[in-house]
């Protein structure tokens, strides 16, 4: 049993994935965005790959909590990848939202205190920023 944590944006998706024992995360890949469709397959394709029970999507909220336009389209993924899963005949796997203010900001810090040049920074970012979303996720639902 893993989780996959997924960190939408417009030209990529940073995924992260979950150890067996659902503790740490660890970065797995970036999607290059190509469409709504084919990308929510990419990511179906993934859960079954690597036997995923639970999406986790960042949901980017302003500051104070409100939603963005970025939040809008994150809420128009989540539809599109649950509509695909219910048509594939995926009924076992849960999509919750994890909040992400900041996570870009602290994988940016990350990459450039691991001494990672701007160049490479920019290619794993949104994977990395994946990794604190579902370590975050992991830490608030060990806690409980």
């Amino acid at each position: 049993m893993k989780i996959i944590a997924l960190d939408v944006g417009d030209k990529t998706i940073g995924v992260a994935l979950s150890d067996e024992l659902l503790i740490t995360a660890q970065g797995l890949m970036t999607i290059s965005r190509i469409g709504i469709r084919k990308d929510c397959d990419k990511v179906i394709n993934l859960v079954k790959e690597h036997n995923c029970t639970t999406i986790v999507i960042g949901l980017p909220k302003n500051l104070n909590g409100t939603d963005s336009i970025q939040t809008e389209k994150v809420y128009e993924f989540k539809e599109m990848l649950e509509n695909k899963m219910r048509s594939t005949g995926i009924t076992n796997v849960g999509i919750i939202y994890q909040d992400e203010r900041f996570t870009t900001v602290m994988a940016e810090k990350v990459l450039i205190a691991a001494d990672i040049s701007r160049k490479k920074r920019k290619d794993v970012i949104d994977k990395q920023a994946a990794v604190i979303i579902l370590q975050s996720y992991l830490d608030r639902v060990n806690k409980k």
